[in-house]
């Protein structure tokens, strides 16, 4: 293995905004030094090094009432990273978790997702530290109006296009769009992930999910293997984790386990598809938690987490960054687990991906796995431009090609002796694209 530049680490660590910021540049560094080694004109012009730093960073105060009459402010950010290779790309995150540190990681990983997915865009990604949990209807739409309204003039078709994330999902998109639709009195497709009765795609709900199996199926064909009968762990109970779920017991999968941040839920014998929609409906529509779920054969393990609970041969972490660390990578791998794809961004540590190398175990990391969510947002950009509207086989169809191209790219650039380093390949392939486009465009 090629060592790591020493100048380029310690500019790693000059310039990072916090420890998760810091670990995502260290990871792509470690996989692209021997791309960067091998070819001249990236060092030359320095691409690694001009990537480390977002190319604007916009902080706003967002002011909103709530049901009491009291005056609130909250935090926001949207950090565009890169553009090279079209308008900046990426979610929107409202949890009391976000900070600077969160989303230049987030917008880090998704300028190399972007890239990854052979598509026209660049990475960004935003958010705020409000929660809608615990909220009332009227005072989210409240918040949404006025996050619109502070940070709505940096957003575009053609220059930075959000969508959702973590506590933004088609409500809350759909409260955004109202907003800036009334701000700009034009109809854009100006955010992604709407609702469809506001020009949102269809299909774009279970893209992430979809996506993420159909990347795990690649990997197992690609191994000689098929998903027929493999027990799948899920991490989570969102968007991601439910629809995943979905896919993966329609395809012949054993779903064994979800999960929300008070509990597990396992059901040892497999959830089935009608009990993966009973889920989905608890989650979505009632939003209810995991508790309360009423499966014959489930059980609800208060305060425990799937990775140290469960033995599956395929774990799909889908809840959020860092879920997994080297001791759960240890306990994954003891459980005879075989696959591990992540649904969610960078859900495992360095750490856990070490071991799992050492392990033997086949990883994928999210910037291609979950790139599935972003890839159909473009589909949706397209629709809105075109006044054309997708139906729900043809998203499917061009979603699942465009995650077997990923794959393909994964494997063409990941090759490692009789195997495939995903996570390798994935940076690489991603990297190649962005730093042929910066030199392309001049300094």
């Amino acid at each position: 293995m090629t060592s790591l530049p020493t100048d380029l680490t310690d500019l790693i660590e000059a310039n990072a905004e916090g420890e998760l910021h810091a670990s995502a540049m260290r990871e792509v560094l470690e996989s692209v030094a021997p791309v960067i080694e091998s070819e001249k004109r990236y060092r030359e012009h320095r691409v690694f090094e001009r990537l480390i730093n977002a190319e604007r960073v916009v902080r706003v105060k967002v002011e909103w009432v709530d049901d009491e009459g009291v005056a609130r402010v909250n935090r926001a950010w949207r950090v565009e990273h890169c553009g090279a290779l079209g308008p900046y790309k990426g979610g929107l995150r409202f949890h009391d978790s976000v900070t600077l540190d969160v989303l230049s990681f987030l917008a880090y990983e998704q300028t190399f997702k972007n890239a990854l997915t052979g598509l026209p865009m660049g990475g960004g990604k935003g958010g705020s530290d409000f929660s809608p949990k615990g909220k009332s209807e009227n005072e989210v739409m409240r918040f949404c109006q006025a996050f619109a309204r502070a940070l709505g003039r940096e957003f575009g078709p053609r220059t930075d296009v959000p969508a959702g994330d973590i506590g933004v999902g088609g409500r809350e998109l759909g409260y955004i769009a109202g907003t800036l639709r009334q701000m700009t009195n034009r109809f854009e497709g100006t955010l992604t992930g709407k609702p469809e009765s506001l020009g949102g795609l269809s299909g774009r709900e279970e893209a992430t999910g979809y996506g993420l199996v159909t990347f795990v199926r690649a990997m197992l064909e690609h191994a000689g293997k098929d998903l027929d009968g493999k027990r799948v762990g899920i991490s989570g109970s969102g968007n991601v984790a439910l629809f995943a779920a979905e896919r993966a017991v329609r395809e012949g999968g054993t779903v064994v386990c979800v999960s929300d941040s008070s509990g597990l839920l396992v059901k040892d014998d497999g959830f089935s598809e009608d009990e993966v929609r009973t889920l989905k409906k608890l989650k979505f529509e009632d939003r209810g938690r995991l508790h309360e779920a009423e499966i014959d054969g489930s059980k609800y393990h208060e305060g425990a987490e799937p990775w140290n609970e469960v033995s599956c041969d395929i774990a799909l972490p889908c809840a959020t960054q860092h879920e997994i660390d080297a001791s759960e990578a240890e306990a994954i791998a003891e459980n005879g687990t075989v696959l591990v794809a992540e649904g969610a961004n960078m859900p495992c540590t360095h750490g856990a991906r070490k071991v799992f190398g050492e392990r033997g175990v086949s990883f994928a990391p999210g910037k291609a796995a979950n790139a599935g969510g972003v890839a159909t947002s473009l589909f949706e950009m397209s629709q809105n431009a075109t006044f054309v509207p997708w139906t729900l086989e043809k998203t499917i169809e061009t979603l699942d090609e465009t995650m077997r191209a990923i794959h393909a790219r994964c494997v063409e650039h990941g090759k490692d002796g009789g195997g495939v380093d995903y996570g390798r390949g994935a940076d690489a392939a991603g990297f190649v694209r962005i730093a042929d486009a910066m030199i392309r465009s001049g300094v």
